[in-house]
């Protein structure tokens, strides 16, 4: 089932396009991540979305219309630094959050369980670490059930280990069926979190697909031999081998994470090519990305 379809969304701000021709589709179970740099995007997206901004053209439909013209009831998002009462503890927080969303049962002690501040949930809000009070405002976010969860940005301005509690969280909800859409600039966070990704940049979608397909963990090899022309030929053969790029020297592959270069080796010389060059290399997630959006 599809959960978002965004058509062809353009946004401007005088001579500045923040959203330009945008299309995508989100489906049941996702964790997609919006990723790009700031400024590419990503918060007027979830704007628009969101019904807070109004586009210049497109459109976008949740729930495949299930819901008509008020899918918000089915939402809740986290837009920017939470606020809740300084004086009040984690529960009564939520108390008045559940009676503005006109909750009746707001399962309060199952979603303290679920952000892990369960054996907090009486002390007061101002005591909370930044942490903390990121991991409230998810439980904020999920009073009523919310079918899909909207977070942008969830880990700014944390520390380590508030960005992994987080993440946690995140992975863990998840795992319960709901859908989530994030908005980050990290690339990191994207890629621990995220089963699908978006990458923007100044509002143009620059790719999309899974996370593993987008930032691939592909190994990078170099591989020379005094007979080019026999290597290419063995090369193109192997299936594993994703690119093959060439220079005046050596072959430069991008394959996958199980062929090693000793099975590169045994195959060269089966073949009675006599290698000159091999050398393996990790890619790099984040040259993947910067070359993505650069």
């Amino acid at each position: 089932m599809s959960i978002l379809t965004i058509n062809n969304l353009t946004k401007t701000y005088g001579k500045i396009t923040a959203v330009n021709n945008l299309s995508l589709s989100i489906n049941k179970g996702n964790i997609y991540g919006i990723l790009g740099p700031n400024g590419s995007g990503k918060t007027t997206t979830l704007g628009i979305v969101l019904g807070i901004i109004h586009a210049d053209t497109g459109d976008f439909k949740w729930f495949e219309g299930e819901y008509g013209i008020n899918p918000r009831r089915h939402m809740g998002a986290l837009l920017e630094t939470p606020n809740f009462y300084p004086y009040l503890s984690a529960v009564e927080n939520l108390q008045i959050i559940a009676h503005i969303k006109k909750i009746k049962n707001p399962k309060i002690d199952e979603l303290l369980s679920l952000v892990n501040l369960a054996e907090r949930k009486k002390s007061l809000f101002k005591t909370y670490s930044l942490g903390m009070k990121q991991r409230l405002a998810i439980a904020a976010a999920m009073v009523g059930d919310p079918e899909v969860l909207i977070f942008d940005e969830p880990t700014n301005g944390l520390d380590p280990q508030g960005i992994a509690e987080v993440r946690e969280t995140i992975i863990e909800i998840a795992g319960n069926g709901k859908t989530i859409l994030m908005a980050s600039h990290i690339l990191d966070e994207v890629e621990k979190t995220c089963s699908h990704v978006a990458i923007i940049k100044n509002g143009n979608l620059m790719a999309t697909g899974t996370v593993g397909a987008i930032l691939s963990d592909d190994i990078i090899i170099e591989i020379g031999s005094a007979s080019l022309a026999e290597l290419r030929t063995l090369l193109i053969s192997i299936p594993q081998i994703r690119k093959i790029e060439q220079d005046n020297q050596h072959f430069t592959l991008q394959v996958d994470k199980d062929l090693s270069t000793s099975k590169l080796n045994s195959m060269a010389f089966q073949k009675g090519i006599t290698l000159t060059h091999l050398v393996s290399k990790q890619k790099s997630l984040e040259s993947e990305f910067l070359e993505i959006t650069k």
